[in-house]
């Protein structure tokens, strides 16, 4: 994830969710006969999944609670 902010991924995500709040309004609609979908509310879904996991990865990581220590007590 190299590259990527905190406030990167949180504002991905918050246009992920404002995405599916706009979906879940009117995801589909019919006009002379003909269907059109204005997107896909699964793929909305794996964003949200995605950003979220790396926006908590990340404030994680700024807390200090995002690194593996590994202690060796010698003897």
């Amino acid at each position: 994830m190299a590259g990527i902010t905190l406030a990167q991924a949180e504002a991905q995500l918050a246009l992920y969710l404002a995405a599916e709040q706009k979906v879940l309004q009117g995801q589909s609609y019919e006009i002379a006969g003909r269907k059109l979908t204005r997107a896909n509310l699964g793929e909305i879904h794996a964003g949200i999944t995605l950003w979220d996991g790396r926006a908590k990865e990340l404030s994680a990581r700024a807390a200090g609670r995002g690194r593996t220590r590994t202690v060796v007590v010698g003897g």
